[in-house]
């Protein structure tokens, strides 16, 4: 490609998602806890809750696990001349993306509390815990071939770019770095 473009990172986008997730679920839950009525009750809702909770993480943890893997081998060198795009815009760009469907989730979780008290918010904390598990998993493979993953948000987001370990402002795994 020619010409400058922006870059975002490909770990930061999965850690924006699982904060988002896991935060929604968590709301999502708490008035569950007060639900003292319905056709299940709070103790049947709880225990269904953890299990979705458990599922949700394990599914959203191992789905395509070797995607990134396998992205990241066949990843290019990025330009001189791209954009490095800030970890904050990378997050807010991927919940300004996604708002309406976080938020229809939401929902659908917080009214679920009314059948099956917290086992919708639940289900949506496990995705966030497994999107941070997969979070993790991309640090070890960004560590392991001492390079960063970068994606083009404007292009395909399968073709991840490689920059060096100290280029941007977000340690590998997204999260923020540590200067000392």
């Amino acid at each position: 490609m020619r010409g400058p473009y922006t870059l975002a990172r490909v770990a930061v986008t999965v850690r924006a998602a699982a904060a988002w997730w896991w935060w929604a679920g968590v709301v999502a839950a708490l008035p569950g806890l007060a639900v003292t009525f319905g056709p299940t009750g709070r103790r049947i809702g709880v225990l269904s809750g953890a299990a979705l909770f458990v599922v949700a993480l394990v599914v959203t943890a191992l789905a395509r696990g070797g995607r990134h893997k396998a992205r990241a081998r066949a990843a290019s060198r990025a330009a001189k001349s791209v954009f490095l795009q800030d970890r904050r815009i990378t997050a807010r760009a991927w919940l300004r993306r996604r708002r309406w469907w976080l938020l229809l989730a939401f929902v659908l979780a917080a009214a679920s509390n009314v059948a099956l008290p917290c086992a919708g918010g639940m289900l949506l904390g496990g995705v966030g815990a497994g999107l941070w598990i997969r979070s993790r998993r991309l640090a070890r493979i960004e560590r392991a071939a001492d390079a960063l993953l970068w994606f083009r948000p404007d292009g395909d987001p399968a073709n991840y770019q490689l920059t060096g370990i100290a280029a941007g402002d977000a340690a590998p795994g997204g999260g923020p770095r540590r200067h000392r």
